[in-house]
């Protein structure tokens, strides 16, 4: 028997099209409803049999699902709940995709209505690319999965949702909220903010009458690779993890004014060993 009788992935692109294209072929849901703003992208995705059927309106694409992922950029997760909520089956079980957990999870639960059951989740991959064109089956395969209960929970949910990622292929990690803020705030999202940053710098660099970006090479686009992301996601997640995103930012700055010191100086003992640290713990998580 299916884990999921009916799943409802409220924005199907590379997350929740890739979610549900390796639910399908392990046999672990009967159906899946689509639901989108962009009808070209929904007609594609059963053209491709990611979906059975979509809906451009959420609070009838979810009508008797037993299942909902919430795939949509993190600052309308709670705005999509609070419009389907009226409509959600007895026992329907709500989780999402979002990579900022605190504030989500915090006010979904309080969304809920009564026999209704919300447990946050945080796949950890991705690719540049958006669409239900670039998602396939494998995307969560060897991958970590956050999913983080709270006190609230009900356990029956949680293990529901945690049943679905392994079933993905991923590993399922338990998590508190603000932990993993905290802990993506600066192994994720800060990352993104220096790319951005690092090709806004280098494009205004303007000692020379041309553009040097076409100049660049596999350290500066391999480097740089994650600046391709969809800036409307990445404005959502600044604005919503601000404070970890602040901290790591600080913590950043610290370190590039040491080693801008140690540039300025001259000090070449100095440099190499700011460089053999960070290849140590570079080489430690390869």
């Amino acid at each position: 028997m299916p884990l999921i009788h009916r799943m409802a992935v409220v924005g199907v692109g590379l997350i929740g099209g890739s979610l549900a294209r390796v639910l399908r072929e392990k046999n672990a849901v009967s159906e899946i409803i689509g639901i989108g703003r962009t009808e070209k992208n929904l007609r594609r995705a059963v053209e491709l049999g990611v979906i059975d059927s979509y809906s451009r309106d959420s609070r009838e694409g979810v009508k008797g699902a037993d299942l909902v992922f919430l795939s949509t950029p993190v600052c309308s997760i709670t705005r999509v709940l609070s419009d389907i909520r009226p409509f959600l089956s007895p026992g329907c079980v709500v989780t999402d995709g979002g990579s900022v957990k605190g504030e989500i999870v915090a006010a979904c639960e309080a969304l809920m209505p009564d026999g209704t059951f919300f447990v946050g989740a945080h796949p950890i991959a991705g690719t540049e690319k958006s669409g239900v064109e670039a998602s396939f089956s494998s995307l969560y395969s060897g991958k970590r999965c956050i999913v983080t209960p709270t006190e609230n929970s009900d356990r029956d949910a949680l293990g529901k949702v945690v049943s679905m990622w392994k079933l993905a292929g991923a590993e399922v990690v338990l998590m508190d909220v603000h932990k993993h803020d905290r802990i993506f705030a600066a192994i994720s999202h800060l990352p993104h903010m220096v790319a951005y940053t690092l090709v806004n710098a280098v494009g205004g660099y303007d000692r020379f009458d041309e553009s040097i970006l076409k100049y660049s090479a596999g350290g500066f686009r391999d480097f740089t690779r994650i600046a391709s992301s969809d800036p409307a996601m990445w404005r959502d997640i600044a604005l919503m993890n601000r404070d970890g995103i602040l901290e790591t930012m600080d913590l950043y700055m610290h370190q590039f004014s040491q080693l801008r010191c140690l540039v300025e100086r001259g000090d070449g003992p100095g440099l190499e060993d700011f460089f053999a640290r960070s290849k140590k713990s570079r080489d430690s998580i390869l």
